[in-house]
């Protein structure tokens, strides 16, 4: 979603079915479905007032008694500022739970944990929205995978596996909405962005404004589409958002393969469900893609299928597309009827003492509970990159020198898209909370290259147990529009680091970030005692991350992405949407990449040790059309099930501790290249005290097994498939499937030509 400002409504009604002009209308009428419903209403639209409604800012038809509305309201990990949501400048309804951002959420790998995140943002979404402070759409969840270290934006999601977005999204976005496809009412509409291919910002004089994305059909199903499939056929998304760039030469915006072949048709988005623009997509359509003339360029983003434009090119060109016989009348009911269905399914028109969620008030907003999960995301999602025994700190050490430009951090810990927060727990006070002296040293800034705060953080490390430095890189590194040309420590951190590193205390380097910085110097210096990736952790962050250094809790999150060496910049251009390695590329992502990591995708260390069995392991061999057959009555054959391995994870160590079970695939089936790797199943197991053993069910679907052709087809092949426990391969066992190879789904094809 773009940043640029729009106007924004003071507040929110609602339709009076009672005793206003509409009371008369089907619209009102709760025994109808929500399409006929919405079709009534829009009946009642004159052209003029059509057109007038297909821009966020609506007006709404006075004459109708139809108010206001904005659709732009934002919530990627909380209740977040933006044209559609107003913050009370004190007491009620002044600030919201604010949740890590998800590249930290998706480190846990904890779905149950999202569903719950999703569950309290939906909440207090729907309670300031009774209170007239927020609307009922929501332009969340961001789901392109983070696949280049570059993106300004990875922060914003759950990291670069397919697989683990598509779960997360799924459970993220059945917490938001109250459901999958809930009756009678939604909590609120997610809307699930960027469709598709969006990973650029502003790199090397390629914008995301003008970018055009070429992707091959086999990278598009198997790595930059399963997250919206899982967005919007899973989970039902209400709403959808088409993206800034073009994909294979045609703004996403008016690509009707995009929006009307692959998302209407193939994941069955109904007509109760809508898709807006980007903010400002559908007028750079013709600005800066060149696409079309104005009028035109309306007409190709309507007639495609985009139902909303977030900005006022709609507004202006309209109405000359529509003297010009270039959109018709129809054009724009459908449009407005895919609006206002979905107000329809959010109670919009219905009696308020019909709905629970008309009753959300002041009272579910930072409930104890929301505060917990906000801590527990942010604990859950921390990870250890590297501990030789100093982590966690001994029960000697008092005296802590905390120092760094994160060591003081409050908002810098939201990230972006973030709201007001009802409180943020810096490092500091972090630190303090957990009973320590804290001597708190600023030392430098992100990326100054000033160094005279260099001798007052040696004196303080000089006379203190421990050192803890908090640094990395923020939004002024890194953020929308705003992509990264090196993926290196800001050097003067490093030098700091250095000076602070020689005084031979125990040193504790915590690092902060959403895309990940080159540890390489931090990873093979023995001075530096440990190395922990704390992401953007919210409100609680502070508390979260001392929490850990402390051992009152436990690390075992992993790392989301691959932490790529540093000369992988200028290995590949950010503009090359290629997945594979070739003769030009080292390829991209855990799947693919040829190089050696820093740290591995899934990477993460514990505070404890494990032991782990087969409970229950596949069998020898499978045959494919037996697989299939007994598949047939699931919902799609790619969520058909294969089968559910079992594993006992015993902590054989001294403290308690979380496990995450990651679960690969591998072998040589299907076509050339074969992948690294592939995540095929995952599992968090909460809290296992010494001696005692976790029981983790890891289901695997066909999909999971199953690999895409040239056309985007996806087929389950005969071969040896191999299965390993963890990054590192603690368990593993090899099952065969034989027979002739089965095509498990038929990916539309695109006829057209750009």
């Amino acid at each position: 979603m773009s940043a640029l400002v729009a106007d924004s409504v003071s507040g929110y009604g609602f339709p009076d079915c009672q005793n206003g002009p509409l009371a008369g209308n089907a619209v009102c009428d709760t025994a109808l479905d929500p399409i006929a419903r919405a079709t009534a209403l829009a009946k009642l639209f004159t052209v003029p007032e059509l057109i007038n409604n297909t821009v966020n800012t609506s007006p709404g038809v006075p004459r109708l008694g139809l108010p206001a509305y904005q659709w732009w309201s934002e919530a990627l990990h909380g209740v977040a500022g933006s044209p559609g949501v107003n913050f009370s400048t004190s007491g009620e309804f002044s600030y919201a739970t604010s949740f890590p951002q998800p590249i930290l959420m998706g480190a846990a790998f904890d779905d149950e944990l999202i569903k719950s995140v999703g569950s309290v943002v939906g909440m207090e979404g729907r309670a300031f929205n009774n209170y007239g402070l927020a609307g009922l759409d929501f332009f969340a969840p961001n789901i392109n995978p983070f696949k280049d270290p570059r993106w300004g934006r990875g922060q914003e999601t759950p990291g670069e596996d397919p697989y683990h977005l598509a779960q997360y999204v799924y459970n993220l976005v059945v917490g938001l909405q109250g459901g999958v496809d809930p009756e009678p009412y939604y909590q609120v509409v997610s809307t699930c962005k960027h469709f598709a291919g969006y990973d650029l910002d502003d790199w090397d004089g390629n914008f995301r404004f003008g970018f055009n994305a070429v992707i091959t059909s086999q990278d598009l199903v198997e790595y930059y589409l399963p997250s919206f499939q899982s967005c919007y056929r899973d989970a039902k998304a209400g709403a959808a958002m088409c993206s800034y760039n073009a994909v294979n030469g045609v703004p996403s915006c008016a690509d009707s393969y995009l929006l009307q072949d692959i998302l209407r048709g193939f994941y069955g988005f109904g007509q109760d469900r809508w898709i807006t623009g980007d903010c400002y997509a559908v007028e750079f359509i013709y600005s800066i893609h060149n696409y079309a003339n104005p009028q035109q360029t309306v007409a190709d983003a309507l007639k495609a299928g985009t139902d909303l434009d977030c900005g006022d090119f709609y507004a202006e060109w309209l109405p000359v597309a529509y003297n010009e016989s270039l959109v018709t009348e129809t054009d724009l009911r459908t449009s407005l009827v895919h609006q206002y269905a979905s107000l329809v399914r959010l109670g919009y028109f219905d009696p308020e003492n019909w709905q629970p969620y008309r009753a959300y008030n002041w009272s579910n907003v930072n409930t104890s509970p929301a505060q917990q999960l906000a801590y527990q995301a942010a604990v859950e999602g921390i990870v250890l990159l590297k501990n030789d025994g100093t982590l966690p700190l001994s029960s000697s050490i008092n005296n802590i020198a905390l120092i760094g430009p994160w060591a003081n951090a409050t908002t810098q810990m939201q990230g972006n898209y973030a709201g007001v927060a009802p409180y943020l727990i810096s490092p500091v006070m972090g630190a303090m909370d957990d009973g320590y002296n804290v001597t708190y040293v600023l030392g430098t800034n992100i990326t100054s290259n000033n160094t005279s705060g260099f001798a007052a953080a040696v004196a303080a490390a000089k006379e203190a147990d421990a050192v803890i430095y908090a640094g990395g890189i923020d939004l002024t590194v890194e953020t929308e529009g705003l992509d990264r040309y090196t993926i290196t420590w800001p050097s003067t951190q490093l030098d700091l680091i250095a000076e602070l590193q020689a005084i031979g205390k125990p040193l504790v380097v915590v690092q902060f970030s959403g895309g990940q910085l080159d540890d390489s110097v931090l990873k093979g210096n023995a001075s530096v005692n440990a190395l922990v990736w704390a992401g953007y952790p919210g409100q609680s962050g502070g508390k979260a991350v001392f929490d850990i250094l402390s051992g009152k809790v436990a690390p075992a999150g992993r790392l989301p992405i691959t932490q790529y060496p540093e000369s992988y910049v200028n290995e590949i251009p950010m503009t090359d949407m290629n997945l594979r390695p070739n003769s030009t590329s080292p390829g991209r992502t855990y799947i693919w990449y040829t190089g050696m990591p820093v740290y591995e995708f899934g990477y993460g260390e514990h505070y404890t040790t494990f032991s782990y069995k087969w409970v229950q392991a596949p069998a020898n061999s499978y045959n494919i059309q037996t697989l299939v057959d007994g598949g047939k009555y699931a919902a799609y054959s790619d969520i058909a099930p294969f089968a559910t391995l079992v594993v006992s994870v015993t902590n054989t160590g001294n403290m308690t501790s979380d496990y995450v079970s990651l679960l690969f695939a591998n072998g040589a089936y299907g076509d050339a290249p074969y992948p690294n790797k592939v995540l095929v199943s995952y599992t968090r197991s909460h809290s296992i005290a010494p001696c005692d053993t976790a029981i983790a069910e890891l289901p695997i679907t066909l999909g999971n097994l199953a690999r895409a052709d040239l056309n985007g087809n996806f087929w389950l092949y005969p071969g040896r498939y191999k299965l390993s426990l963890d990054t590192s391969g603690v368990l593993t066992t090899e099952f065969e499937l034989t027979g002739a190879a089965a095509q498990l789904t038929s990916f539309p094809q695109n006829n057209m030509t750009s």
